[in-house]
């Protein structure tokens, strides 16, 4: 996966860099069709001083793209928050792509002892 981090009024330590790849491990072990992302980590001095700090995640995955912000008064709470919603996101797109929630009419007749009707 390519992965771009970058911070905007925000000095981007290797530490930070390093959490938000370590972070980031977790949604690849769920799904691993992942082409691209693009991570911003901004401080925004005109907002409330709880919700300061904002965590940013542009996916690109096979078939979609997944847009995640979250804020919070911690930098590391924000990045925890927005892997956490990234995690739910992709589980949900993994679950659609595999389609396992519908079977096919047939299988359905079969297992509840039921034939078709003969044509």
């Amino acid at each position: 996966m390519n992965l771009k981090i970058s911070g905007h009024h925000l000095e981007l330590t290797p530490a930070l860099r390093e959490f938000v790849i370590t972070k980031l491990d977790r949604v690849l072990r769920h799904f691993d069709q992942v082409m691209d992302g693009n991570v911003v980590l901004s401080v925004d001095t005109h907002r409330d001083k709880d919700k300061r700090n904002k965590a940013e995640i542009n996916l690109h995955l096979k078939g979609k793209d997944i847009f995640i912000e979250s804020c919070d008064a911690d930098m590391y709470a924000a990045i925890d928050l927005m892997v956490d919603k990234l995690d739910r996101q992709v589980i949900r797109h993994k679950d659609k792509i595999q389609g396992h929630a519908h079977e096919a009419a047939k299988y359905r007749e079969e297992a509840h002892g039921l034939e078709a009707p003969s044509p």
